[in-house]
């Protein structure tokens, strides 16, 4: 994912924005980033992504280095929230960035709530 692609795709918050927020605003708690544009109030898919910014950022800031945090492209991360939100996993709210037409097949799915020991096979 890129810096200005959309991590909160509800709200159209991007990875930049919260990783700025994360940044000038000391945030201590990751329910916090939800003051950064409503990020994570709406489906809940990003949710597990913004925890991995905000660990990131924790870890960077003990170390005195940059943060960096791994995350899916942004058509997987789309892919994978169209899938989150069809399962009956959240709800948009309007205005939401609308899902893909087409979601990717089970085995290609980012969904973070899958566990580690899944080999994605059904």
């Amino acid at each position: 994912m890129q810096p200005d692609d959309e991590l909160c795709l509800c709200f159209h918050v991007t990875r930049r924005k919260v990783e700025n927020h994360l940044r000038l605003n000391r945030v201590v708690r990751a329910s916090q980033l939800a003051e950064c544009y409503g990020a994570g109030t709406g489906c809940g898919w990003c949710r597990p992504f913004l925890i991995r910014l905000f660990e990131a950022a924790q870890a960077a800031a003990k170390a005195n280095e940059p943060a960096t945090a791994d995350l899916p492209d942004a058509a997987d991360y789309a892919h994978g929230r169209a899938a989150h939100v069809r399962s009956g996993g959240g709800v948009p709210p309007q205005g939401a960035t609308p899902l893909p037409e087409s979601p990717l097949p089970e085995s290609q799915s980012q969904d973070p709530s899958r566990h580690a020991d899944e080999d994605g096979s059904s």
